[in-house]
């Protein structure tokens, strides 16, 4: 790995605007190549937009859905790739040629090539199926870079493997915090009036945005996703109001001891940025721990316990029957 300038962004994004939604990405390209930025992180479906997806039809999902990589909105961001010579992720729905439809996010690179990877654990609507791949991909800049999708993060197993097929840079696009959720100390709603208030009230949204609705719920397991596996983690969240529920936003980029490099609260579209350093890959806490790994004894993790729940029966809380 060389040095790599990241950029991790936040935006809000429009649901089912996919016009207004590029011209977001672009400006933040713009922005990002003005200062000399090698790697672009946008967030999960940012796109196509994410929460309002729940509501729709199958037929109205097929509309929003592109082809991967021939679909615009790929082709849209291999040009920015290749103007800026920086590698940028963004989120949308892929759909197949056999019509199978995915929560995919798309990493571009000015060499022409891409990467994709399809959310494993995908729950947005039953319309939509979860992928079964892991990707990790090396980036002309000099990286190796994986991609796990919001939920799939906080999965544990899943870092880690994503981490022992040679990840240096994890990117990790969101779309969470105030969230309603079942879990009683687990985010918790944000109310969209003080996003509305936002600019004549900013103390108030972004006193949520740090509190545990955001931030505080965010450092409980986020951190330790970089410094138990010893990579650099880029995180990029939605911000502010999504369907019915306010995103938080707290955009930042972390380092494989699990040091905040840079970060943002700010109830606003925007973008922090942070240099990669590969000199502190070297003996890091999470790489050292993986040389001492027993995989003889890490058969149980491959085995069923009995308890195991598809994705969006358990987000949902939805009846197996």
């Amino acid at each position: 790995m060389k040095y790599i300038k990241a950029a991790s962004v936040q935006f809000n994004h429009k649901p089912g605007n996919k016009d207004y939604n590029l011209g977001k990405i672009q400006e933040f390209t713009e922005t990002a190549a003005d200062e000399n930025v090698d790697l672009l992180v946008f967030p999960e479906m940012c796109i196509t937009g994410y929460w309002h997806v729940r509501k729709l039809s199958k037929s109205e999902i097929e509309a929003l859905a592109e082809p991967v990589p021939a679909g615009p909105s790929t082709q849209e961001l291999l040009a920015l790739s290749v103007k800026y010579n920086m590698t940028i992720g963004a989120g949308l729905i892929e759909i197949t040629e056999d019509g199978t439809l995915y929560n995919s996010y798309v990493a571009a690179m000015p060499n022409g090539e891409f990467a994709c990877h399809r959310k494993l654990h995908c729950f947005i609507s039953e319309y939509m199926t979860s992928g079964d791949d892991f990707t990790v991909f090396n980036m002309p800049q000099g990286a190796r870079v994986g991609i796990l999708i919001c939920y799939d993060n906080n999965i544990i197993e899943n870092t880690r493997i994503t981490a022992l097929q040679g990840a240096e840079i994890l990117l990790a696009p969101h779309q969470t915090g105030g969230c309603d959720s079942l879990s009683p100390r687990c985010m918790g709603l944000i109310d969209p009036a003080l996003w509305e208030n936002r600019e004549t009230d900013p103390e108030t949204i972004e006193a949520e945005f740090r509190g545990p609705k955001g931030r505080a719920w965010l450092m409980r397991w986020l951190p330790s996703r970089a410094h138990d596996n010893g990579m650099f983690l880029i995180f990029s969240n939605g911000v502010g109001v999504d369907d019915d529920e306010v995103r938080t936003g707290n955009a930042m980029i972390i380092d494989p001891y699990g040091e905040i490099l840079v970060e943002t609260c700010r109830a606003a579209n925007d973008m922090v940025t942070a240099d990669l350093d590969p000199g502190e890959l070297a003996n890091c806490t999470g790489q050292r721990w993986q040389t001492s790994r027993r995989p003889d004894l890490y058969g149980p993790l491959t085995e069923f316990t009995g308890r195991e729940r598809a994705t969006r029966r358990v987000r949902f809380n939805l009846d197996d029957n």
